[in-house]
């Protein structure tokens, strides 16, 4: 397994995470809404660059000890390819730094590798928000993972 080199990204990647951004989602932050949330500490951002370029980067809260996934997303042409799984295990590991005890996300119902990938980590199915998604009124799944999770975090993880 090929091992990804993860950084922090800060306001001089925004344009960067807003371009892929716009590729993975339907629906999608602004450059203004994710420079309010690092400008005021509110999330951290990790990115893998590929050569020079970003390929895949992951949004995340660590509030009150508690750890929310924002958005992780893989440039269409790297998915399948571990950027994903090693953006996740280096949030959990930051999580697990700083004493996160739970860990939240949603997801839309039809993002089946994504719902792999969280399951994987531990990730629990905790419910539903129905026609969450304004853009096709899909629902958001709510997954939840208890802390610790040293277990889930290994480079030997199943892919």
């Amino acid at each position: 397994m090929q091992v990804h080199s993860v950084e922090v990204l800060g306001p001089g990647d925004l344009e960067e995470v807003v371009a892929l951004e716009r590729m993975c989602f339907r629906t999608h932050w602004t450059r203004e809404q994710f420079l309010l949330g690092l400008k005021r500490g509110a999330f951290l951002i990790l990115g893998i660059r590929l050569r020079t370029a970003l390929a895949a980067y992951a949004a995340f809260s660590i509030i009150a000890g508690e750890m929310e996934i924002m958005n992780i997303a893989t440039h269409p042409f790297h998915r399948r390819k571990g950027l994903g799984r090693a953006l996740l295990t280096e949030v959990l590991r930051t999580s697990a730094a700083r004493n996160v005890s739970q860990g939240f996300l949603e997801v839309r119902r039809s993002n089946a590798p994504a719902i792999d990938l969280y399951e994987k980590f531990g990730f629990i199915l905790k419910g539903t928000r129905k026609n969450y998604y304004p853009d096709n009124n899909e629902d958001a799944l709510l997954y939840c993972l208890d802390f610790p999770v040293l277990e889930h975090t290994s480079s030997e993880h199943p892919s």
